[in-house]
This record gives C-alpha cells, sequence and structure tokens, in this order.
C-alpha cells in the first residue's frame, strides 16, 4: 500500500499526501473518463485540476454558438451513455451538463485550484512526486506509485510569432476567448486559421453581421459533416472495417465532390494526402463543414492568403495586398503543456511537443508508472478508449499490490505470534 504520510506532515513548509493508488492530472474529459474507469474498478485515486471546475475549456474557453462535430455517440466516456432525448450533435451546455451528471454518478469529487507546478518520478524511492500550488499559494506534494497525465493536447492556447503583430493596435483575441460575434457586428475582422473553429467562428460572425475574412495558408480537406443525413464520420468509420484507408479516403473525397463541389473554386486548395491518412500521420483533422462553406461560395467569408506581415490597424498578405480591419481573432490553435512541468520519468515517453512519441494504439503506457489519456488526436473516442486500458491496467496493479500488502500483513501477525 505504500508508506503512510500524514496529511498534516510539513516537511520544508510543504504537506505532503500519500495518494492510494494513481495521481491523475486534468478533470476535463480524459481525466473524468480515467477516474470513472478507475471506481468500476475498486482503485482509489486523486484526481488534481488547475481550475475550479470541472472540464474548464468546455466551460471556460469556447464559444457560445459550439456543438459536438461527431455524432453523439462517439463523444460519450465510459459507462454513460447520453440522455436519449439529446440530439444527434449536443450543443456546448448539454455537453457540460453531461460531464457534470458523469461526475455525480461516479461520485468523482476532483481536488480543484491545484495547479500542477512538477512532477517527477524518483528513482530512489520508485515513487512520483507531484508539487501543486493551490489558489492560496499553499504548496501540496502528492506521493505515489503511478501518474496519469489526462491534461490533453489542447491545454494551452497558440499564438504563433506574426511580424508587427504587436503594432496592429485594435482587439486582437485568440478563440479561446471569443464568445460571440455579437462584440464584432458591423466590424471587419480577420480570422487567423481555417480549421473547424476558423470556420465555425466565421459563420457565427456573419450570422452576427460581421464581415470576416478567413485567412487559408496551407491546404485544408473540407467535409460535408452529413451525406444525404448520414454522419460523413460515422460512414468514415463503417468503411473502415471493410476497405483499406486510401480506398475509404477516395470515397469520402468523391462524396465531398458530389455534395460541395469544388472547393478550390474558392481558394481552398486540398492536400494531397486524403483526410483519413492526413489525420493519422500528422493529427491534422478535417474541417466539417454545416453552413461556412455556403458563406464563402456567396462571397460574406472572404478567403484570403497568408499574412506578410501586421500593420497599424492592417494587414499586409502574401501575394502583396494591403487591407484594413477593425479586429483579429486568432484560430490558432492549442498545444499540450505536459513539457512545462513533468520531469525525470517523463523525457523518454512524451516527446517536446508534449504528446506520446508512440503512436496509436499505443500511447497510453509508459514506464515506471506513467500512463497519458486525451493524446491521440482521435477527440473524446479516443480518450475513452485509452481510459478504460488505463483503468484495467492499473486494476491489475492495484490488486497485485493489495495482495503483497495482506501477505505482508499476515507474515508480521505470525512473526509476532512466534514471539509471545
Amino acid at each position: 500500500m505504500g508508506p503512510f504520510v500524514p496529511d498534516n506532515y510539513d516537511f520544508l513548509s510543504r504537506r505532503c499526501m500519500w495518494v492510494n493508488g494513481p495521481i491523475v492530472i486534468g478533470a476535463g474529459p480524459s481525466g473524468l473518463a480515467v477516474a470513472a474507469s478507475l471506481k468500476e474498478r475498486g482503485v482509489p485515486y486523486v484526481i488534481l485540476e488547475r481550475s475550479d471546475c470541472i472540464a474548464s475549456l468546455w466551460q471556460k474557453r469556447t464559444y457560445d454558438r459550439l456543438k459536438l462535430h461527431l455524432p453523439k455517440q462517439f463523444c460519450q466516456l465510459p459507462g454513460l451513455p447520453f440522455p436519449e432525448s439529446y440530439p444527434e450533435y449536443p450543443c456546448k451546455k448539454q455537453f457540460i451538463d453531461y460531464l457534470e451528471s458523469y461526475v455525480k454518478h461516479f461520485e468523482i469529487s476532483p481536488k480543484f485550484n491545484q495547479s500542477v507546478q512538477s512532477a517527477r518520478y524518483d528513482e530512489i524511492s520508485n515513487l512520483w512526486r507531484v508539487k501543486t500550488v493551490g489558489k492560496n499559494h499553499e504548496e501540496i506534494e502528492y506521493i505515489g506509485k503511478w501518474l496519469v497525465v489526462a491534461t490533453g493536447e489542447n491545454a494551452e492556447s497558440v499564438v504563433p510569432e506574426m511580424d508587427g503583430l504587436g503594432s496592429f493596435g485594435s482587439q486582437i483575441t485568440h478563440v479561446c476567448d471569443y464568445k460571440s460575434g455579437e462584440a464584432y457586428r458591423g466590424k471587419k475582422v480577420l480570422v487567423v486559421g481555417c480549421g473547424n473553429s476558423g470556420m465555425e467562428v466565421c459563420l457565427d460572425l456573419c450570422d452576427n453581421e460581421a464581415f470576416p475574412s478567413m485567412v487559408v495558408r496551407d491546404s485544408v480537406h473540407v467535409l460535408p459533416r452529413e451525406v444525404y443525413g448520414k454522419s460523413m464520420f460515422e460512414l468514415a468509420v463503417f468503411l473502415m472495417k471493410w476497405l483499406p484507408l486510401w480506398l475509404v479516403d477516395k470515397i469520402m473525397l468523391v462524396l465531398a465532390w458530389l455534395v460541395l463541389g469544388n472547393i478550390e473554386n474558392y481558394g481552398l486548395k486540398r492536400p494531397s494526402v486524403g483526410p483519413l491518412e492526413l489525420k493519422n500521420t500528422h493529427g491534422r483533422t478535417p474541417v466539417l463543414d454545416y453552413g461556412a462553406l455556403s458563406k464563402i461560395k456567396s462571397g460574406e467569408i472572404e478567403v484570403v492568403p497568408a499574412v506578410k506581415r501586421f500593420l497599424p490597424g492592417g494587414v499586409e498578405f502574401a501575394d502583396g495586398r494591403v487591407d484594413d480591419f477593425d479586429a483579429v481573432v486568432m484560430a490558432t490553435g492549442y498545444r499540450s503543456n505536459v513539457p512545462y512541468w513533468l520531469q525525470v520519468g517523463g523525457t523518454d515517453f512524451f516527446s517536446k511537443n508534449g504528446l506520446p512519441k508512440a503512436q496509436f494504439p499505443n500511447s497510453w503506457k509508459g514506464k515506471s508508472g506513467l500512463y497519458a489519456v486525451g493524446f491521440t488526436k482521435r477527440g473524446l473516442a479516443g480518450a475513452s478508449a485509452d481510459a478504460i486500458k488505463v483503468a484495467k491496467d492499473l486494476g491489475k496493479a492495484w490488486k497485485e499490490e493489495t495482495k503483497q500488502a495482506k501477505r505482508l500483513v499476515s507474515c508480521h501477525r505470525r512473526c509476532i505470534s512466534q514471539i509471545y
């Protein structure tokens, strides 16, 4: 069971807490999926969350009109399906309500406001030591045999270095701080990024009578969210059971052409690699369209090339054109924050970009009791699959651990009886 460290033990002004079972970092969907799966197997755990709520990315850093891009059956967490009353693509509020009910159902109690400063593997004691700082600057060190990293791929927003960005002077917002196009009504807005977030923000700006221009620097796959009432993703999953990936890619592109037409006519160049292959090899998710493309075709969303540099109140593009804008929204994505706090013991498992070096489906387990959930680039379905694998593995380890502890107690009792 491990050494006993009392809760009020103070070592160099830091409280130390022994954790029976794994230390789970992150109370987003990935961390909650791990906690529920561990609970079902009778494995104790502690779940640490830097924010004051579960799923803080969803609750605090997403725009109001956000919906799940995939059908709900591909987004539910282990052990609890979405309510039948939910639509095929639940909205932000519905998803958060589902997560809250998930926490209640499995009696998950994260330790909130615990910002992890460092996590390192102590090779002398063969234990993980996780240092956190709380809301009132109190420091706690959690000590245990296993560490589950569930902070995910989208822990920190990314704003790339761009020439002259500081001189623009007007409103510059990352998409994590964008809530609604209402604040941009009547304004010319440059949206940097053409992924799902960039497309959806542009659509939201149009619906609120703003004038968006979308920067398309690279090639991009745009697929219809549905084909004749059937989810494109669901269709791809079905076809992958029977056909090779390259053939499924070709079928998807033919269907996309039939439904959307030739998108290259509107400044959107398709990559030479198919959408599924590109997702598997580079983690680039295709855009699932449900309205933005029609706005591009009508000219309500203008497609512009890469930004060469920012000017005071304006932008110079790669083709030499200069235009004025009232605001900029950076739909430039997110990244893992693991490299900032994971120290000795994790460097051989995570790469410099904070993602596991091993590819799916082998990216969930490292050495020395280290696990990862939510880094598959396969959304909530990938996180759920990894959570179940991690819980099964930890369930076996916990059983062995408790057996050894019982044997030690039994041996200790026999020794005492022989002495007396």
